[in-house]
């Protein structure tokens, strides 16, 4: 498991670095953010990491890496990793709402610098 978190992490980080030396490039980085721009985003990044990793509608999204399991006791989805490679790992990060939290954090507020108007419409709607 460690190759897989490894490799997920050396992704994140490096899409991070480059999306920040194109911001600083282009002088997109703000001096500070709102406070309602500041809210709007951790509202909308809990919102969309439980969409992701939770909502029935979304399980198409999961479907590749996950399989999931009816727990008639508990009413609730257990969730069995279909794969023994790197889709293991995406399997996890994708079905755990406190791990696809920081990505989607990521991906909103770099989408605030890059094209503000739209990541608000649809930060809105979440």
């Amino acid at each position: 498991m460690l190759t897989e978190y490894a490799t997920l992490l050396g992704f994140y980080l490096t899409s991070a670095a480059v999306l920040t030396g194109i911001a600083v490039q282009q002088n997109r980085l703000p001096r500070k953010f709102g406070l309602l721009d500041l809210a709007l985003l951790g509202v909308a990044t809990h919102k969309l990491s439980r969409i992701v990793a939770k909502d029935r509608i979304t399980g198409i999204l999961r479907a590749p890496f996950v399989s999931l399991f009816a727990v008639l006791a508990l009413a609730r989805w257990k969730r069995s990793h279909a794969a023994v490679d790197f889709k293991r790992g995406i399997g996890h990060l994708i079905s755990c709402p406190y791990c696809m939290a920081p990505w989607c954090a990521t991906g909103l507020s770099f989408g605030l610098l890059f094209s503000p108007r739209v990541t608000r419409f649809f930060a809105g709607i979440w």
